[in-house]
């Protein structure tokens, strides 16, 4: 059976601080820079979703990409999308919103709905010019 990789991008606009709380102000300015900025700043994120596996004889497919997409919207983008990760989303709130913390949690949200024999990655673009990849634990 051949075995492909199938990709969708996804985005959404997120804002957050990179700030650790057990560490100082002057720690944390050090450590993050003009990310640690009291009142925020955002991102046009963009999360390209990679799942592998072997091509299904009956429908050509790895994994239908609208499925995907479905699942994308219902399990990270409506959670994500138009938020203050720090204030308003539940994952952030004991955890720095970091890029590698951000995609860590949107793989373990995903892997959780897709099939077992199927691998999953992803990357997320934070910036044109800067992203994390992910493929899991």
């Amino acid at each position: 059976m051949p075995r492909c990789r199938v990709t969708r991008r996804v985005h959404f606009n997120a804002a957050h601080r990179l700030h650790n709380p057990a560490a100082s102000d002057a720690w944390n300015r050090t450590t993050y820079g003009v990310c640690n900025n009291p009142n925020y700043h955002g991102h046009n994120y963009e999360l390209d979703l990679s799942v592998e596996g072997d091509v299904n004889p009956d429908t050509g497919y790895v994994l239908d990409l609208n499925h995907l997409k479905e699942l994308a919207q219902e399990r990270l983008l409506r959670h994500l999308d138009h938020k203050n990760l720090n204030l308003d989303v539940p994952w952030f709130r004991e955890l720095i919103p970091t890029s590698e913390n951000i995609a860590v949690v949107c793989w373990r949200e995903l892997r959780a709905a897709l099939p077992a024999e199927l691998a999953l990655s992803l990357r997320l673009w934070e910036t044109p010019r800067n992203y994390v990849d992910y493929q899991g634990e």
